[in-house]
């Protein structure tokens, strides 16, 4: 899948909320969770989730996805990363 089908997919299930993010080289993120829904389609570099017990490691071409108010850890590799994203925000 390419960006741009990647980004209408993402725009047509609600994620309206869309952008190309690059983190540097082996940021951490402590465990954290987002107040919204997350879709992510890596372009370079990697990241590793680890998220319910379970860890997973992203590399270009691939998605990955968390649900809103998931507890999480990032940590992204040697040459950092670069993903577009979407966002898709929890209506009360």
């Amino acid at each position: 899948m390419n960006e741009s089908e990647f980004k209408a997919a993402l725009l047509q299930e609600g994620f309206d909320d869309i952008e190309v993010r690059t983190i540097a080289a082996n940021v951490h993120n402590k465990g954290h969770a987002h107040a919204f829904d997350v879709r992510a389609l890596m372009l370079a570099g990697e990241l590793t989730l680890s998220a319910q017990g379970k860890q997973a490691t992203y590399r270009a071409g691939e998605i990955f996805t968390l649900a809103a108010n998931c507890e999480h850890v990032e940590q992204f590799g040697p040459q950092g990363a670069t993903y577009l994203v979407g966002r898709r925000h929890v209506r009360a």
